[in-house]
């Protein structure tokens, strides 16, 4: 089985200097944590929260930055906080892609919006029984490792509970960014909800935003 720093290592810019689809709140509250120090890394998934979901996608010209992103990851280099993705390639281990897709696909998202600290992919299907695919931990824990940071002073942020249940694994702060596929239950069950990748950003560089969450608060426009 191939480890995702196998995979993403030769084409990760972990060494470069840093230099309207939405699901809609209704109502739902994002949770304040209590702690006080900005993250000493963020890490992003990539499919349904850089860019827009297209299932299994090996097609550079397909890649479709949504909207605030690129705010979002311009505010944290600003910050000079180091940036990363952490993304399940199923369509790998199904014959649907292929590792050279994958590559493709991140260098073209890297062309755009980039360039990212450290890529870090999971090609492995749901049967595999990895310890790299979302929500299991080793995305996150090996970007962390590669960027040189705590994993508990690190936000991941995504679109679907296997990002924040990564997360979550790892020790690190889960933000969810809901879009048309993210079920009601997992927004219930998320203790951090932001309406757009710029403001889970925000969220996570306000003062209290990393640490335990212990109370609520609105996160919308």
């Amino acid at each position: 089985m191939v480890p995702s720093w196998q995979i993403e290592r030769p084409i990760a810019s972990a060494f470069t200097p840093r230099s309207s689809g939405y699901h809609r709140r209704m109502g739902f509250d994002a949770t304040a944590p209590t702690g006080t120090s900005a993250p000493s890394a963020v890490l992003f998934d990539r499919d349904g929260t850089l860019v827009r979901d297209v299932p299994y996608n090996g097609d550079p010209a397909l890649v479709e930055i949504l909207p605030t992103v690129r705010e979002a990851v311009d505010l944290l280099r600003e910050r000079d906080i180091p940036i990363g993705v952490v993304s399940n390639q199923s369509g790998v281990a199904r014959g649907l892609i292929s590792l050279d897709d994958v590559r493709a696909v991140n260098r073209r998202i890297d062309d755009l919006i980039g360039p990212f600290d450290v890529w870090c992919v999971c090609p492995h299907g749901p049967g595999d029984g990895c310890a790299c695919r979302k929500p299991r931990p080793g995305l996150v824990l090996d970007a962390c490792e590669r960027l040189d940071v705590d994993p508990h002073d690190a936000v991941v942020i995504g679109d679907i509970a296997a990002d924040l249940g990564a997360a979550e694994s790892a020790g690190a702060t889960g933000i969810l960014v809901p879009t048309p596929v993210t079920l009601v239950p997992e927004v219930v069950a998320a203790e951090l909800v932001a309406s757009t990748v710029l403001e889970a950003v925000e969220l996570a560089l306000a003062d209290g935003a990393m640490g335990a969450s212990t109370r609520r608060r609105r996160v919308t426009r």
